[in-house]
């Protein structure tokens, strides 16, 4: 924060959570910054108001915690008929209108965008309407969401012994510290344009990281696909994805390269609180050693038994998701006891052709995933069957030359996944500092009353000597 201007002079305050705020402020509790009556503040309907059977296909949204937590208000679903809508009118939400979630991730903020369609909140929201001559719907939202002050007294006060929550009470309660609405309006300002250059850092990150993986993935196939040497004799593999291939090497179907490729019984076992981790889609990582067992779902060791009978993963398998998002998969690179769901399989290789790991970078090849795609295609219910794995055409080269690719491989991702790295260090650490900047400026530790916008200072320059 050296780069800015920070604030010299504060008072101490007696309100529990803020130690101290800039001499010019003032604190008031939300409850006198509402608009009169029910306008100001509004929980949405109970469950008994709003049942499934109100629920239609077309009509008008209903919004939840999701379309605040995620900002994104074209999430859901649910809609209502225009009768129910009219009769819940009470709930309807408009453009300004700030939403804070009340249950579970509470204390969630913003603000309704002016695009958003006609609809109403639901009971884990809560509506607020402010007096925008004392506070600025968008200065409420920063204080709610990046205040350590505020934050603090959400988490003191609310409510809930199993689920943190929120409610009208708690939030009339919370003491906002204030400056003038002039100084609200330069401190957002001021967020608005350093911000966009921290976004505008973070995104030119986030498009690094999207290359980099592009060209992981291109250097990935044309390992497995064209081999090492530019100067070997090519042959026409007679398969449109694969195109010309290495002369010496072997087009054979999957099933040749394996020893066998399974799923276990198509059953959900029970949760227990203490068991063997059961792996979804959701669970994989690049190598099975970086997932994450403890978030796992466990099953009782019994169901483990009982269910691994047709297959039992082991080090050096992969696990290939069939289901959802097909294609991703895990390398096994360590010795675990898991049960893998049905969602995915688990490929054992044939050790005279191939290794799990050499498979694993074939399988994650453009060549690979075209051939998968076909048999897709060719699948009314959108999976890959364990049939189709076994019939997709793939190509292998000798064993020793496999182990040069491994190796050239291991050397070329691991150059990549650094620079990956770098770039979401980077990335936390701009987000961290956005956090940062905000907090700082909405609670005055930042003074912005002599700041000027140099875009504007800039745009006026041009226009007098556009003059």
């Amino acid at each position: 924060m050296a780069k800015y201007d920070l604030r010299s002079e504060f008072i101490s305050t007696n309100v529990e959570g803020i130690q101290s705020i800039p001499k010019e402020w003032h604190i008031k509790q939300v409850r006198y910054l509402l608009k009169d009556g029910a306008e100001g503040i509004k929980i949405g309907p109970f469950g008994s108001a709003l049942k499934l059977e109100d629920m239609v296909d077309d009509g008008f949204s209903v919004y939840g915690q999701e379309n605040v937590i995620k900002k994104d208000f074209s999430l859901g679903k649910r809609k209502i008929s225009e009768t129910k809508f009219q009769e819940m009118s009470v709930y309807r939400i408009f453009p300004q209108d700030i939403l804070i979630t009340m249950m579970g991730t509470s204390g969630k903020c913003e603000i309704v965008p002016s695009d958003i369609n006609d609809g109403i909140i639901d009971s884990h929201l809560l509506r607020v309407r402010v007096k925008e001559n004392q506070i600025l719907p968008e200065f409420f939202k920063l204080l709610i969401d990046k205040s350590p002050e505020i934050s603090y007294q959400i988490q003191v006060f609310g409510k809930g012994s199993i689920m943190h929550g929120l409610n009208s009470g708690i939030v009339k309660s919370l003491n906002l510290p204030l400056p003038s609405i002039e100084e609200q309006k330069l401190i957002l300002n001021f967020l608005d344009h350093e911000t966009a250059k921290i976004d505008s850092l973070i995104a030119k990150q986030e498009k690094l990281i999207e290359l980099l993986k592009e060209k992981r993935q291109a250097v990935i196939s044309h390992a497995v696909t064209k081999g090492l040497n530019p100067d070997v004799n090519m042959k026409d593999s007679g398969v449109e994805w694969l195109g010309q291939v290495p002369e010496h090497w072997e087009i054979l179907k999957f099933d040749y390269a394996i020893n066998t490729v399974s799923d276990i019984d198509h059953y959900m076992p029970n949760s227990v609180d203490e068991g063997i981790p059961y792996v979804m889609t959701g669970d994989l990582q690049d190598v099975v050693s970086e997932i994450d067992f403890e978030s796992c779902k466990k099953v009782a060791y019994s169901d483990y038994q009982k269910l691994s009978r047709k297959i039992k993963t082991t080090k050096d398998d992969i696990i290939f998701a069939r289901y959802a998002t097909i294609g991703t998969l895990s390398y096994v690179d360590i010795d675990k006891e898991f049960l893998v769901s049905y969602s995915c399989v688990t490929i054992k290789s044939n050790p005279l052709r191939t290794t799990g790991k050499y498979l694993s970078y074939y399988l994650k090849s453009q060549a690979f995933l075209q051939a998968i795609q076909q048999q897709i295609n060719s699948n009314t219910q959108g999976n890959v069957g364990v049939d189709s794995l076994r019939n997709v055409k793939i190509i292998l080269p000798l064993l020793s030359e496999q182990d040069a690719i491994i190796d050239f491989l291991k050397v070329e991702l691991s150059k990549m996944d650094n620079l990956i790295d770098k770039a979401q260090s980077a990335i936390q650490l701009m987000q961290e500092r956005r956090t940062a900047l905000i907090s700082s400026a909405v609670t005055g530790k930042i003074d912005v009353t002599n700041w000027q916008n140099p875009n504007h200072n800039n745009n006026q320059a041009n226009t007098e000597l556009g003059a």
